[in-house]
């Protein structure tokens, strides 16, 4: 089998932009909900999608925001999108996938937490990771583990991530440490921008094992003195954005592999939010029905 983990959050978001404005019938914004459940009733269809879970950032803070003033936060972000996330995990439930609704955490932690988990399960040929998210890539494993960009079709392997980056995927949070990372809040280092950053940590791995002074350095890289310089001064602050780059391995995740395995949607559910949203033309798309 192969286990699909999808990143509801961004989904969420990709349907916010992509698809026109709707209201409810009782006046609330639903546009990105509709997209949502279009989107997964899709992902749903394909053959190969037996088991799957979805995780969404409940709030927007995690345990992050107190490692670093600097992190993101719901500041600035439309009140339409996050007005639609307690709907779209209630959609995403009707459908009948297992959801990971994250709050101390992150979204991207409870899908790397069940990847980490069933990846060396035998019942598993593949974990295919359903997100854009560059923090996601470090979870990639050979072709065991994979990120796919189901919107463009894009799936990277171990060897993806590497053409991609030019590193291993566990050099991922050494890279957004060094390079930054705007999404998240984290400002990277001086004089370390993405070409740099590749060299050394296709070499090196990590930060810690590069060492300050560049005439040590088994690396020809421009203007190697500078970056060796600014990182022998900034080594508290890349260790901190390594540690916020790296994701957890352990959110309380309850269920077993058995209970994802997608049955079909919740018939009285589902139909019930349809009606309470006005999507009454996604009431009869689901293919199967739990129970029937």
């Amino acid at each position: 089998m192969k286990l699909h983990l999808v990143d509801g959050t961004y989904e969420l978001f990709r349907a916010y932009y992509g698809v026109p404005s709707i209201l409810s019938p009782d006046g609330r914004e639903v546009g990105a909900v509709r997209g949502l459940i279009q989107t997964l009733l899709m992902l749903l269809r394909q053959d190969d999608v037996t088991h799957v879970g979805c995780a969404f950032d409940h709030v927007v803070e995690s345990f992050r925001n107190q490692m670093f003033d600097g992190y993101k936060t719901g500041a600035g972000m439309p009140a339409d999108i996050l007005s639609q996330f307690e709907l779209a995990e209630r959609a995403v439930c009707a459908l009948g996938m297992v959801v990971w609704p994250v709050t101390e955490f992150e979204a991207d932690d409870a899908i790397a937490t069940a990847a980490a988990r069933w990846q060396n399960d035998p019942q598993v040929e593949q974990v295919v990771i359903c997100s854009v998210d560059k923090d996601l890539c470090q979870m990639v494993r050979d072709a065991k583990v994979v990120e796919l960009d189901r919107r463009r079709g894009l799936l990277l392997d171990e060897d993806g991530v590497r053409q991609k980056f030019g590193i291993s995927p566990r050099s991922i949070p050494d890279y957004l440490a060094l390079v930054g990372d705007a999404a998240d809040g984290i400002p990277g280092i001086p004089k370390w921008g993405a070409k740099t950053s590749a060299l050394m940590l296709a070499h090196y791995r990590h930060i810690e094992d590069i060492p300050d002074n560049s005439m040590a350095w088994m690396v020809s890289v421009r203007g190697a003195k500078g970056a060796a310089d600014s990182l022998a001064q900034h080594r508290d602050e890349a260790n901190l954005y390594k540690r916020l780059a790296t994701l957890s391995l352990d959110v309380p995740i309850n269920e077993n592999l058995d209970c994802l395995e997608w049955r079909g949607a919740n018939r009285r559910d589902y139909q019930a939010i349809c009606d309470e949203l006005g999507f009454e033309g996604l009431k009869a798309l689901p293919h199967r029905w739990a129970g029937d």
